[in-house]
């Protein structure tokens, strides 16, 4: 994909899952790659904020930055507590704050950069058991879109991309907490109309073109990579 090659991206929660999948495509197009997890070579906590402000810093002029780390439990909302709305709202919106307060100034005086958010088909239609995560990842796509106005003059494209089912830990734990994972699991796969599933791999090549050059006239999108499991006009 055009213009890539030679640029810096931060992918946050790339050691595993769907990040890795997508490092591994940016480093495949000559893409330089810098990894905000804590499971990674640099440990680095997306929910404290001076962290994140080093580490941006530490990384120089960024480029691109892809907010895909999360975590998320299935819990009905009724019995869940402040304690665990604080973990998953500081994790999946939070962490998500702190990136973009922290790296879109550069990209404001450099005259351009590109930005995607990983959100969930969650965030668009509600998922049961994910009442928190859903509302979390609901902000991470109005957020996008608020910032897409305010920056678009700026040279700033930011766009989101909502995975639906895709295979990771994170849905193996999931899936866990609802204590019947297999059927879980069979009646996910039969609720996608193309029968199965995502897999970490099928999610990059969405990320790849709204960072990429090709997507310069898109701003403040939101693309579902979900194997039909929503559909929006």
């Amino acid at each position: 994909m055009r213009g890539l090659r030679g640029k810096t991206a931060i992918v946050t929660g790339g050691a595993a899952g769907i990040g890795a999948a997508i490092v591994e495509r940016f480093r495949a197009e000559g893409t330089n790659v810098v990894i905000f997890d804590l499971n990674g070579e640099k440990k680095i906590d997306i929910t404290d904020y001076e962290a994140v402000q080093k580490a941006v810093a530490d990384a120089g002029p960024v480029d691109i930055l892809i907010n895909n780390a999360g975590w998320d439990m299935f819990k009905p909302f009724l019995k869940t507590d402040p304690t665990f709305w604080r973990k998953i709202i500081s994790i999946n919106l939070v962490g998500a704050m702190n990136l973009l307060h922290c790296v879109l100034p550069g990209m404001v005086a450099r005259g351009g950069g590109k930005v995607v958010s990983i959100a969930s088909d969650a965030g668009r239609v509600g998922s049961s058991g994910e009442a928190v995560y859903s509302a979390c990842k609901g902000g991470i796509i109005a957020l996008t879109k608020t910032l897409a106005r305010e920056l678009a003059s700026k040279g700033v494209r930011l766009n989101t991309v909502c995975p639906g089912l895709t295979e990771t830990n994170m849905l193996t734990e999931f899936m866990k907490g609802a204590g019947n994972p297999d059927k879980l699991a069979e009646a996910y796969r039969r609720a996608v109309p193309i029968g199965r599933l995502g897999k970490p791999e099928d999610i990059p090549g969405a990320v790849l073109f709204l960072a990429s050059a090709d997507a310069d006239f898109i701003t403040g999108q939101t693309l579902s990579v979900s194997g039909g499991l929503t559909m929006h006009g």
